[in-house]
């Protein structure tokens, strides 16, 4: 893909922007637990929209050389492969205070096949179509390579979710379109309000992101107004948009079963497993469920009862 200057400049823009201090303790940590493995550390999601890490937990992306440099042992090397990413819980101590994070580790080169169009699944070019901020790169040539793979995810992004818009159709329109049926495809159920939010905070790039990605996709898009918001009107047989619909309709099933397995792979990796798959479905979905004390004892039946009573008030929809 030979992405145009433009689009290079605003994912270089915003992936450049300084994070805040107590996310460059969370990234130092990282760095000294894997050391010469780390190729690049993206910051990405709610925190970043915020600038904020106080009562929330940050989101950090660990892309590596190789698994084996990684790990010691062979369980977190395969799983990894079999089932990307990883994920993993860490608290660093910064003024006095404790920084949370979720970070997900990945290679690099699972991580360009992610973003591409032979990745079915909207879970890796579904988050970074969105703005991110590299934190550490190993070098010039690493960061030229993720700042074209972030690239390359909003353009999968936008060729995925263009068949599910009106002919004519805003940036506005393609974006909250594309990420209620990304997040629909996961246990990451949002609200409307929340997804119109997510494109509320950076409306200026999407608008420009849409205005260069668009000349990537298969698809015929003229713009049909100049003056921003742009508008554009997408030539897409109903046949395409037919199968399209139902790619869509069969990521949702396959996205929930990935989910909940990543979840469960989660325990063997992740403290507080049933803590956290509770936090974060209640957080998205605004359900609320329990385990007791004591079923907590036993992480991998409790993440299923856990699961279970989600189902059933509704929390995977």
């Amino acid at each position: 893909m030979d992405i145009t200057q433009e689009m290079f400049r605003l994912i270089e823009a915003q992936s450049s922007k300084p994070p805040p201090d107590a996310v460059l303790s969370l990234r130092d940590e990282l760095l000294s637990r894997y050391g010469s493995a780390v190729q690049a550390i993206i910051f990405y999601g709610s925190c970043l929209r915020t600038m904020e890490d106080r009562d929330s937990i940050v989101d950090l992306y660990v892309l590596v050389d190789q698994y084996r440099l990684a790990y010691d042992g062979l369980l977190k090397p395969l799983l990894n492969k079999l089932l990307p990413p990883n994920v993993f819980y860490m608290e660093v101590q910064y003024n006095e205070r404790k920084v949370r994070s979720k970070y997900a580790l990945m290679s690099m080169e699972g991580f360009r096949s992610a973003v591409s169009p032979a990745w079915f699944h909207s879970y890796i070019w579904g988050r970074f179509c969105q703005p991110s901020t590299l934190v550490f790169s190993l070098n010039e040539s690493v960061a030229i390579e993720v700042k074209r793979a972030l690239a390359q995810a909003a353009i999968t992004f936008m060729t995925r979710s263009l068949p599910q818009v009106p002919e004519r159709f805003s940036a506005r329109d393609l974006w909250q379109r594309g990420l209620i049926l990304s997040y629909r495809s996961e246990l990451r159920t949002e609200r409307p309000e929340k997804i119109k939010a997510l494109f509320e905070a950076s409306s200026d790039h999407y608008e420009r992101m849409t205005r260069y990605g668009l000349s990537f996709v298969p698809y015929h898009v003229s713009v049909t107004s100049l003056e921003p918001p742009h508008r554009y009107e997408a030539r897409i047989s109903p046949a395409i948009r037919l199968l399209n619909r139902m790619a869509w309709a069969v990521r949702g099933v396959q996205g929930k079963i990935l989910s909940a397995l990543r979840l469960l792979k989660g325990l063997l990796t992740f403290e507080g497993g049933p803590e956290y798959i509770q936090w974060k479905i209640e957080r998205h979905s605004g359900i609320r469920v329990t385990v007791s004390p004591r079923l907590k004892h036993y992480p991998v039946l409790s993440a299923c009862v856990l699961v279970w009573r989600l189902y059933r008030k509704g929390g995977f929809r």
